[in-house]
């Protein structure tokens, strides 16, 4: 068996050839794991259908599974016997679109998720693609003066707004959303290197500064993750999955397939408390190379 391993940019993404995740060993899913840290986001075509079950116990080789917020209001479903797992179905009658602005999933828990793994079974027959940010790139790109300038701060994350708007007919408007207060520069629990980590769907304002004053420094750091040199574009195809790293990458689902359908389930990966990166004692990890790598097995 012959696995692939393609970048799609110098700063993110790379699609993985050769891999049924089904079929995976030990050795395979390490290699995979490697990929998913070194690319924060990977993507595999032509894998099985997978039932609830089997996408769940992948996701369980990553670690324990998060619960979404939504899953912990709402009433219980007999039908869905894994409340980690989300069905999306994005139809004619949708009028919010989930994931239809730039973000990192949940980051408005204490503990924001790991990794997120979709897997879509009905796309579109164009559109429907999602984007992703490398927050790696975006805080190599801020000038020194900047990177010290955020050194220490921390900013106040909120699920109220996206989650009101995006539940509020299912669940009682009684409910609260989790707010968290994260670093805005975040180690990287496994790689070590420094993130940028904001984003524009639950970072809602930066502790200790004046009001007027942290949303113009929010609005230029919002704005500086979203750059287009550090995004890769997936065109999913039916089946598809798609790894990606919340800690350091942002996603976008675009929804512009109207009246097309788009289905599929996703599972999360607990995470960990963000730990703040510090300038004057965290030393950068050697760079790892971006390239094309090829094993034979």
């Amino acid at each position: 068996m012959s696995l692939k391993i393609t970048p799609l940019t110098p700063t993110i993404g790379a699609e993985i050839a050769g891999l049924n995740i089904l079929a995976m060993n030990d050795e395979e899913f390490a290699t995979l794991f490697d990929a998913f840290t070194r690319h924060s986001v990977v993507f595999l075509r032509d894998q099985p259908a997978l039932t609830e079950e089997q996408h769940y116990a992948f996701a369980r080789r990553f670690g324990d599974v998060h619960i979404h917020p939504f899953a912990r209001h709402a009433e219980p479903d007999p039908d869905n016997l894994h409340p980690g797992l989300l069905r999306m179905h994005t139809t004619v009658d949708t009028r919010v679109a989930s994931g239809n602005r730039w973000h990192s999933d949940v980051s408005c828990d204490d503990r924001p998720p790991q990794a997120s793994i979709l897997q879509l079974h009905q796309v579109p027959t164009s559109g429907g693609d999602t984007l992703f940010a490398s927050l790696y790139a975006a805080y190599d790109a801020l000038s020194p003066q900047m990177k010290r300038y955020l050194d220490g701060m921390t900013a106040r994350h909120s699920g109220e707004d996206s989650y009101r708007k995006l539940f509020q007919k299912k669940i009682g408007f009684g409910s609260t959303w989790p707010e968290a207060d994260h670093p805005i520069i975040r180690r990287h629990s496994d790689s070590g290197r420094p993130v940028l980590y904001v984003d524009r769907e639950f970072t809602e304002s930066i502790n200790g500064l004046p009001k007027e004053e942290g949303r113009a420094l929010l609005d230029f750091l919002i704005a500086h993750t979203e750059r287009a040199n550090f995004q890769c574009r997936f065109q999913w195809t039916q089946n598809a999955i798609a790894i990606w790293d919340n800690r350091c990458a942002l996603h976008h689902a675009i929804w512009d397939y109207w009246p097309q359908e788009r289905r599929g389930h996703r599972v999360s990966v607990q995470g960990e408390v963000p730990v703040m990166w510090d300038l004057d004692t965290d030393c950068v990890p050697e760079t790892i190379e971006h390239n094309t790598v090829k094993l034979t097995a």
